[in-house]
C-alpha cells in the first residue's frame, strides 16, 4: 500500500507560480513511475506531465514550458512546479503513483491516487 498526500495548491492570479508537493509513504520501494493529473469541473481527469524512475519526463502540450515535474526519491516526493499560470490551468490537481510488483512471476503495476489539491487561478 502506497499513501500519497499533495500540498501546494492555492488561490493565485494569473501569471503567478505555485509548487505542488506530492508526499509518498507506505510500501515506496515499488513505486515506479509518478505523475501529476488535474480535473477541472465537467471535465475527465487528464495527465498533465510524468516522471519515470529514471528521470525521463513528459508533460501535456498545454503546460509545455510552464510547469516542470520532479522527484526527490530519497524525500519520497514528487514536485510540479507551474509557471506562468493561466485561467484554464484551474483544476483540482491529482498525485499518482505506479506500484510495480512480480505476483506469480507477472509483472503487476497497481495505480494510487492522492486526495487532490485545488489550484484556482483568477483572471
Amino acid at each position: 500500500q502506497v499513501k500519497l498526500v499533495e500540498s501546494g495548491g492555492g488561490l493565485v492570479q494569473t501569471g503567478g507560480s505555485l509548487r505542488l508537493s506530492c508526499a509518498a509513504s507506505g510500501d515506496t520501494s515499488c513505486i515506479s513511475a509518478m505523475g501529476w493529473y488535474r480535473q477541472a469541473p465537467g471535465k475527465e481527469r487528464d495527465v498533465v506531465a510524468g516522471i519515470s524512475s529514471s528521470g525521463g519526463t513528459h508533460y501535456a502540450d498545454s503546460v509545455k514550458g510552464r510547469f516542470a515535474i520532479s522527484r526527490d526519491n530519497a524525500k519520497n516526493t514528487l514536485y510540479l512546479q507551474m509557471n506562468s499560470l493561466k485561467p484554464e490551468d484551474t483544476a483540482v490537481y491529482y498525485c499518482n503513483a505506479d506500484c510495480a510488483t512480480i505476483v506469480q512471476g507477472v509483472g503487476v503495476v497497481d495505480p494510487y491516487w492522492g486526495q487532490g489539491t485545488q489550484v484556482t487561478v483568477s483572471s
